[in-house]
């Protein structure tokens, strides 16, 4: 779906608490004019953002230090903002079952693992925001 002057691009924040990490993604998405890529390199700094913006996905990393991921999830389905925002986390350690059914009972809706492939990583997060685009 294109994005129309009376919707505009659809907001996507990703969360990583690695500057790095947030590069790549970022780099990944930002010459799509569809999206209009935020950052938040903390769970609590992502919390914020929430409360103000109307994020069409959340692509939050597994691994941060100040806030447990699934905290972080939880927390943002709680926000009238973040209740039916779609949350996909992206993991590099966190790849096992039982760490993936705590993400899905927390809010989320996939999980990709690093090292992801770019055209994977892009295609996921076009699936997800074009869905709650058009829900």
């Amino acid at each position: 779906m294109s994005p129309t002057p009376d919707t505009g691009p659809a907001h996507i924040l990703l969360v990583d608490d690695r500057p790095d990490n947030l590069l790549v993604m970022q780099s990944l998405l930002e010459d799509d004019p569809e999206y209009n890529i935020v950052t938040a390199s903390s769970g609590a700094e992502a919390i914020e953002l929430v409360k103000k913006i109307d994020f069409a996905l959340i692509v939050l990393d597994v691994q941060m230090p100040d806030m447990d991921r699934f905290e972080t999830a939880a927390s943002i389905k709680r926000l009238r903002r973040g209740k039916d925002v779609p949350i996909m986390m992206v993991t590099a350690i966190y790849s096992e079952a039982p760490y993936f059914l705590k993400g899905y009972s927390a809010g989320a809706i996939d999980y990709i693992a690093k090292p992801f492939h770019p055209d994977i990583f892009k295609a996921k997060v076009r699936v997800h925001a074009n869905h709650q685009i058009l829900a």
